[in-house]
């Protein structure tokens, strides 16, 4: 039986407020740290992904019901581990409002790819919106050149453009891990604990490690394990069950707006006008692009 509208409307609204505190937990443990180090950006990305694993591990008492899709399940959660490390690098050097708009950019990609390795056609609306995001990226760009904000804007935005590239590829992966038999509990639990996994041990090679920060930060990564990464995720996951992905799509386009007021609030930051300008540009042309794909 398909739910309510009011129902689905209300668990994309959770799903969208879930994953608007993801770039603000992530201040907020730089904060409780004081550590802006490449070292404690991955300890954050490992351990928001090893506590979603470990909160899911009890599904692993059972069997998969199929192993077919298995590979690519795990091929999905080495590209989610990557994505994760360099958009949270990113929210050391940039604005929440440049970093959140550029690495939800991943409809662009998808589309690119798609065009690329799938032989899927994009329509006119969809170029059209490409052409609109890039030059609300590039306004982004140069907003940020002129000192916006962050320690060193044009490279956090670069590593967010990467994580966006980044988990583009993990979608393109997880789709077919599903088409070929994975359910969706199952894919989630097998990419998560591959991310997991590839993401630990690498805080050591870069002189980290996790121990000897202050409690906050612990309770940081918990809930960043548990608000964007399984309310959020398993939220628009659920919806696209119910309702047409370009809708989900769409709501997730939410994310900056959301994530950018509660940056304002929270820490007083406001992006320069070119920065705000050129994301809400950057919204407009993923928007076009999905719809475009959708036609």
């Amino acid at each position: 039986m398909r739910p309510s509208g009011l129902k689905i409307a209300a668990v994309l609204l959770l799903g969208i407020l879930a994953i608007s505190f993801g770039s603000i937990l992530v201040r907020l443990a730089l904060a409780a740290s004081g550590d802006r180090s490449l070292a404690f950006s991955l300890v954050m990305s490992a351990g928001r992904m090893a506590l979603a694993a470990l909160l899911l591990a009890p599904g692993w008492g059972r069997p998969l019901e199929d192993r077919a899709g298995l590979p690519w399940a795990v091929g999905a959660g080495v590209f989610l581990a990557l994505h994760f490390a360099f958009w949270i690098t990113s929210l050391s050097y940039t604005s929440v409002a440049a970093s959140t708009a550029l690495v939800t950019t991943n409809p662009i990609w998808i589309t690119l790819l798609g065009w690329l390795f799938f032989r899927e056609r994009p329509s006119f609306f969809t170029l059209l919106g490409v052409g609109v995001a890039l030059l609300g990226g590039l306004l982004i760009g140069l907003g940020d050149a002129e000192g916006s904000g962050g320690a060193n804007p044009l490279l956090g935005d670069a590593l967010a453009v990467l994580g966006a590239w980044a988990a583009s590829l993990y979608l393109l992966l997880g789709r077919e891990a599903q088409r070929r038999g994975l359910s969706l509990l199952d894919y989630v639990r097998v990419a998560y604990t591959a991310a997991a996994l590839l993401l630990l041990p690498l805080p050591y090679l870069f002189g980290g490690g996790y121990g000897g920060y202050p409690w906050p930060v612990y309770l940081y990564l918990l809930l960043m394990a548990l608000l964007p990464q399984l309310v959020g995720h398993t939220s628009f996951n659920w919806a696209t069950r119910h309702i047409p992905p370009v809708l989900v799509t769409l709501a997730i386009l939410f994310e900056p707006v959301g994530a950018s007021f509660l940056a304002y609030l929270l820490f007083g930051e406001l992006p320069g006008v070119k920065v705000l300008l050129g994301a809400l540009v950057l919204l407009l042309g993923v928007a076009l692009a999905v719809v475009g794909g959708r036609r």
